[in-house]
């Protein structure tokens, strides 16, 4: 099976303070359609198996039962009746779980990337309609511009290797976020992206990339100001529903995730979709992100189909 090698962002140079990981990131290469090896986090990995009770998998990694033409097929702990149309995921933790290793921060991001493809896959066959990721928010341009660089060839990489899956599974594509601040080169990747996906229907994947919460809310007042100079809006005609049509979410039928799931034990928002969670329904959990496969986003949701919502009512 050929292999490729992991392709860095032309800006790319290598750090002095760590020639070790510019070598490592120029000796890895991955097959493309290869199943990693992976650590599962299962205390007991046998404990998770598949429908005949012999299939055992191992953080995240589906058994072909899973691939079924598209047909939604829940584990029965899961009720189809109660699943989230609308899932959002901070995924957090990469660099922990390298370090918690001795590997290269590099290492931590491959096995996100893993993580990622095994939670689409998830949910495009537990029937989400919905997954939004926090890949990078605009405050992480502070990082070390070595790793910031990395994440930027690791984001090209995902669209000029993977858009095929998208489009072979039907999968949607969208990004909110300042993509004006990307590399040129990723800019364009992502138009194509978006525009070769906008028809499919399975799942609607948004990637929030350089995105901020707060900036969300700002760039949609300033466009209702500007409706409001041109007389296009009287003022006293600003309600929710107008700020929520110029909000980044409005690209998806459903803007409002039913849930979010953060991991690697922290316990904030991190200024993510800000307006779009007051009514979310909270998951906390210590997985790192390498580490949340099946078995972890299976506890979530049974977390989320065991709560009432109220929605501020007394129901």
């Amino acid at each position: 099976m050929a292999a490729f090698s992991l392709p860095l962002h032309s800006s790319f140079t290598p750090s002095p303070l760590k020639p070790q990981l510019f070598r490592h990131l120029q000796r890895l290469k991955l097959a493309p359609h290869a199943r990693p090896p992976v650590i599962s986090s299962a205390s007991n990995p046998a404990d998770v198996t598949g429908p005949t009770g012999n299939e055992v998998v191992v953080n995240g990694i589906l058994p072909d039962y899973y691939a079924d033409g598209g047909s939604v097929q829940l584990p029965p702990s899961l009720q189809k009746e109660l699943m989230p149309n609308h899932v959002a995921i901070i995924m957090d933790g990469n660099r922990r779980w390298a370090d918690s290793r001795n590997f290269p921060i590099v290492f931590g991001y491959e096995a996100g990337f893993r993580a990622f493809k095994r939670l689409i896959d998830l949910s495009c066959n537990w029937g989400i309609g919905t997954l939004t990721v926090f890949a990078f928010s605009s405050e992480n341009w502070c990082r070390p511009k070595v790793e910031t660089d990395l994440l930027m060839g690791l984001f090209e990489r995902i669209l000029r290797f993977e858009l095929e899956h998208f489009l072979r599974e039907n999968i949607r594509i969208s990004l909110i976020g300042d993509a004006t601040k990307l590399p040129k080169q990723l800019q364009s990747l992502v138009v194509d992206a978006v525009e070769a996906t906008q028809n499919n229907s399975r799942l609607h994947l948004i990637v929030a990339a350089n995105y901020s919460g707060r900036s969300d809310v700002v760039q949609a007042c300033r466009k209702i100001a500007f409706k409001v100079k041109d007389g296009l809006i009287d003022p006293n005609d600003i309600n929710e529903y107008l700020v929520e049509r110029e909000l980044e979410t409005s690209c998806t039928d459903f803007p409002h995730p039913d849930l979010l799931i953060r991991t690697s034990g922290e316990l904030r928002m991190s200024n993510f979709l800000l307006w779009q969670l007051a009514y979310t329904e909270l998951y906390f959990t210590n997985a790192l992100w390498p580490d949340f496969g099946e078995a972890e986003f299976l506890e979530a949701l049974c977390s989320f189909q065991q709560r009432q919502r109220r929605y501020g009512g007394n129901l």
